[in-house]
């Protein structure tokens, strides 16, 4: 029977094998970009480390209900989801400031839900209804000024490469509150083996995806560029003969 290990050793092994992906796939970016790849590899390595701890019992704590709550899980993503919106922040060339309240309001995110699935009712609610307005925050900077300056500031396909990790992680993103509010740190309707079935599969779809995703389009981006530098070239040394 499959249980929770198995679980958590198969997102180990998800996220090892997606980051030495997005490793190879860092020969095709252009080196003044490596700064952004590489917060797209630490996020698959910190990933994969909380998945090699918790499937080895490592990385837990008994909430005041007594339910289990997987603290590695909940640092694992205090870490990697600031980094996540950072890097789109750093796509769209934002300002510190916007990166700084960025990297903020996501922690805030994470922390008051960890803080919540610990907690009893009636402060895990009020908690979790924190968390949530944390992130609305977050969705509203990456949609509004955010998303504003990367069509003024960048080219078309940045600019779509953009859009498309923003929805890609929005959609995905969205998906973590519900599955608290289902799971045993709201309403236990979710036993903990399904609950680390669902988690450790959208865990590996947002951060290998997202990072892939990336990667590429950083790399056609960069190639697009360069074809258009040569035709450029080409016809100027066309219009002087």
């Amino acid at each position: 029977m499959v249980d929770i290990t198995t679980w958590f050793q198969l997102g180990t092994i998800g996220m090892v094998l997606g980051t030495l992906a997005m490793v190879w796939a860092t020969r095709y970016v252009p080196r003044e970009k490596y700064r952004e790849s590489g917060l797209l590899i630490a996020v698959g390595a910190i990933a994969a480390v909380a998945y090699a701890l918790m499937s080895v019992g490592i990385g837990t704590i008994r909430a005041v209900d007594g339910h289990t709550v997987y603290l590695a899980r909940y640092i694992d993503w205090l870490l990697t989801t600031p980094l996540h919106v950072v890097y789109l922040g750093l796509l769209a060339e934002a300002t510190r400031r916007q990166l700084g309240e960025l990297a903020v309001w996501q922690a805030l995110t994470i922390a008051f839900g960890l803080v919540g699935a610990y907690l009893a009712p009636p402060m895990k609610w009020v908690l979790f209804l924190a968390g949530g307005l944390a992130f609305v925050r977050v969705l509203y900077l990456l949609y509004r000024p955010i998303y504003a300056r990367v069509a003024e500031r960048r080219s078309d396909n940045i600019s779509e490469l953009y859009q498309k990790l923003l929805n890609f992680i929005a959609v995905l993103w969205l998906m973590y509150p519900i599955i608290w509010i289902l799971a045993q740190s709201g309403l236990g309707l979710l036993d903990l083996e399904t609950q680390s079935l669902v988690v450790s599969y959208i865990d590996v779809v947002a951060k290998v995806g997202f990072g892939l995703i990336a990667l590429n389009g950083q790399a056609i981006a960069a190639s697009l560029g360069s074809d258009e530098e040569e035709a450029a070239a080409t016809a100027g040394a066309a219009s002087t003969d």
